[in-house]
């Protein structure tokens, strides 16, 4: 499997952005996909999610500002990112857990992936 990740770039303060995630290869369902982001020297954090059956959640700093939204089913997601500030500029990627078959499924074996970064940079 691997995803996608696209749409990152230099965006001034108060600025948007949307990324865009896409999903490919042995996929037979996708349980959720999300965003998570990593400042240099730390973890990478989660900052949102979006499950099968259209749940999200998302770090408390974004909310009201980002809003991840997509096509689970077709292992697509977006961030549409809002009000951006200095403090968002990170390396964010894409992360989906999936069942790659109906056996897997029926195990109960999920896999996650990772997509390649796309970095973000708040800037005047």
């Amino acid at each position: 499997v691997q995803l996608q990740a696209s749409g990152g770039g230099l965006v001034q303060p108060g600025g948007s952005l949307r990324l865009s995630c896409i999903a490919s290869g042995s996929i037979y369902r996708t349980v959720s996909m999300s965003w998570y982001r990593q400042f240099p020297g730390n973890e990478r954090e989660l900052v949102a999610r979006i499950t099968s059956d259209g749940n999200t959640d998302s770090l408390d700093s974004v909310k009201g500002r980002f809003t991840i939204s997509g096509d689970i089913s077709n292992s697509v997601v977006y961030l549409q990112m809002n009000a951006l500030e200095p403090e968002d500029t990170a390396v964010y990627y894409c992360h989906s857990q999936n069942y790659a078959s109906l056996y897997d499924y029926r195990k109960r074996r999920r896999k996650q992936y990772w997509g390649q970064g796309t970095e973000l940079t708040v800037s005047s």
